[in-house]
C-alpha cells in the first residue's frame, strides 16, 4: 500500500483553489486505497510572519474543510506539526546532510522570501529540510506536489539518499505525484491565496460566493474566448464553470455573451457545486468536540510513527545507548 503525506499551513480556512487544485485529488487517492496523512503545519505559520493569528481557530477551520470535502476521518491521519516532537528532532541529522548553498538557492524559498517582503528567517531557510522531515518521518512514498514544490521534494529525495549512503538503508526516496489540477486565480487576477485575501472560501455563503464572483477581474472584450495565456482572468472563470458543470470551457465561451453572463453562470455553478460540501460542513461544525477528538487521534498516530523512525535513526547513527 502506498502512503501519502501532504497538508497546509493553518493561516485561514481553505478556498476553492485548494479544493480544485489539491483536496479533491487527495480524496480520490484516499478512496483508491492510498494511506493518507495530512499535516496541519502550524509551526510553518511563523516562517514568514511574526503573528500566528488565531491559530487554534484556523486549525479547526482547515480540518472542517478537509472533512466536508470528503476526507475520511476513519482512514486519514490528520495531525498538527507542533504536537509531534520526534518529527522535528529528525531535522538535526537531516540538516547535517545539506549545505547552506543548497538551501539558499532553492527557488521556492527565494519566491517565498520575496513575497514576504522581509528578511529571511532561519526557519524559512531550512523550510525544505523541515518538509523533508514531514515526509520521511512517516516513510511516505507518494507526495502530491505542484510544479513549484518540486525543488522541495527533490531535496527530500537527496536527504533520504545521503542518509542511506552514510548510515544504511533507512528511507525510501518519495515520488512526486504531479497533478493536472488547475491553478485557480483569485478575484484580483493573481493566484488564489489565503494571504492575499482574494479567494472564495469553502465555508462562504451562497450570497458571498456570488458577490465575490461578480467582483472578479475580467477584460473589456465582450466576445468570450478560452485563452489562458492571452486572457487569463476570463479563462479562469470559464475553467471554474467547466469544473463545476463538466462542460468544456470552449463550449461555455461559445454560448455566452459577455463577462456579465459568464459571472452569473460561474456564481450559480459554484453555489450548486459547493452546496453539498457546505451543508456537510455545517453539520460537522455543530458536533461539539469532533475536531479536537480527530486531531488528538491523529497526533497520537503521528507520534507513534515519528518515535519509531527516530529510534531507528538513532540506532543507525550509533546513538542507541541502551547496552553501554
Amino acid at each position: 500500500m502506498h502512503r501519502m503525506l501532504t497538508g497546509e499551513r493553518p493561516t485561514g480556512p481553505l478556498h476553492i483553489g485548494h479544493l480544485f487544485g489539491s483536496v479533491e485529488n487527495r480524496v480520490r487517492l484516499q478512496r483508491e486505497g492510498v494511506e493518507t496523512l495530512l499535516v496541519v503545519a502550524d509551526y510553518q505559520v511563523i516562517t514568514d510572519r511574526d503573528d500566528t493569528g488565531d491559530i487554534a481557530a484556523n486549525v479547526r477551520e482547515v480540518v472542517l474543510d478537509y472533512l466536508a470535502a470528503g476526507i475520511d476521518p476513519a482512514a486519514a491521519t490528520i495531525f498538527t506539526h507542533s504536537a509531534v516532537p520526534a518529527l522535528h528532532q529528525l531535522m538535526l541529522p537531516f540538516l547535517s546532510l545539506v549545505s547552506v548553498a543548497e538551501l539558499d538557492r532553492n527557488p521556492t524559498v527565494k519566491a517565498e522570501r520575496a513575497a514576504s517582503g522581509r528578511a529571511m528567517s532561519g526557519l524559512l531557510l531550512t523550510y525544505p529540510v523541515h518538509q523533508a522531515a514531514d515526509i520521511l518521518f512517516c516513510h511516505a512514498d507518494v507526495v502530491p506536489v505542484g510544479r513549484d514544490q518540486q525543488p522541495h521534494l527533490e531535496l527530500t529525495r537527496t536527504i533520504a539518499r545521503r542518509f542511506n549512503q552514510r548510515y544504511g538503508d533507512t528511507f525510501v526516496e518519495p515520488v512526486g505525484l504531479l497533478s493536472d489540477a488547475p491553478v485557480v486565480l483569485g478575484t484580483d487576477g493573481r493566484k488564489m491565496s489565503k494571504s492575499r485575501g482574494n479567494g472564495i472560501e469553502l465555508r462562504a455563503t451562497a450570497d458571498e460566493t456570488v458577490r465575490l464572483v461578480r467582483s472578479a477581474r475580467t477584460d473589456s472584450d465582450r466576445h468570450l474566448t478560452y485563452d489562458p495565456v492571452g486572457r487569463p482572468e476570463v479563462a479562469n472563470l470559464l475553467l471554474l464553470a467547466s469544473l463545476c458543470t463538466g462542460e468544456g470551457p470552449e463550449q461555455i465561451a461559445e454560448r455566452l455573451d459577455g463577462s456579465g453572463a459568464l459571472k452569473a453562470l460561474v456564481g450559480d455553478a459554484l453555489v450548486a457545486h459547493l452546496a453539498p460540501l457546505r451543508a456537510r460542513r455545517r453539520e460537522l461544525a455543530a458536533e461539539p468536540g469532533l475536531v479536537a477528538s480527530l486531531v488528538a487521534e491523529g497526533n497520537a498516530r503521528a507520534n507513534e510513527l515519528a518515535d519509531a523512525t527516530l529510534r531507528d535513526v538513532r540506532a543507525r547513527m550509533g546513538m542507541d545507548y541502551a547496552s553501554i
